[in-house]
């Protein structure tokens, strides 16, 4: 039999955020002196719940160390919801200013009796590659 998960802290760490990155050298902004990257997320729900994703936070930093802040509803105009054991990907993208630069977050998430907790996105980078050794 399988505890019901109580508390906003113990589900979030049974919902796991995995991201892999691409710079886009062929993005018309990477033509006018920006930098485009496209970054694929894989958001898995181990818990023995389904959980809806309700808003997103983001904070990009550039290679200047110039902060930018993104915040609203969903993802990539949807609030999806993810059964457990599912898990939901989407692909978006960041243009940036430099060529180095990082990003980190969270997402707002509900439970099936409407509480609402974070799940974190841990820091990654964005990078054009063979930039740095």
């Amino acid at each position: 039999m399988t505890t019901p998960l109580n508390s906003g802290q113990e589900l979030s760490d049974k919902i796991h955020v995995t991201v892999n990155t691409q710079y886009m050298a062929d993005h018309p902004a990477s033509e006018a002196d920006k930098f485009a990257f496209a970054y694929e997320i894989n958001i898995a729900n181990h818990s023995a719940e389904s959980v809806q994703l309700i808003n997103r936070w983001w904070l990009i930093i550039d290679g200047n160390g110039k902060q930018t802040e993104v915040e609203g509803a969903g993802v990539v105009g949807e609030q999806p919801h993810i059964a457990s054991g599912n898990h939901f990907q989407y692909t978006s993208g960041a243009v940036l200013d430099t060529p180095v630069g990082s990003m980190q977050g969270y997402y707002e998430m509900q439970d099936k009796d409407g509480a609402m907790f974070r799940v974190p996105i841990d820091i990654f980078s964005l990078a054009v590659p063979h930039l740095i050794n």
